[in-house]
């Protein structure tokens, strides 16, 4: 990578983008491990 290269940073609204997608995921994934209990349980 020279030093003339632009910096690679994401644009913010992407790093913000990106921040709620994992939020998501992981909400999503303890949902879905909260409902395996919740059937397991029964």
């Amino acid at each position: 990578m020279l030093w003339s290269d632009p910096e690679n940073e994401p644009p913010e609204e992407l790093r913000d983008a990106q921040d709620m997608l994992r939020r998501l995921g992981l909400f999503l994934a303890s949902a879905m491990v909260l409902i395996m209990v919740v059937i397991g349980l029964r």
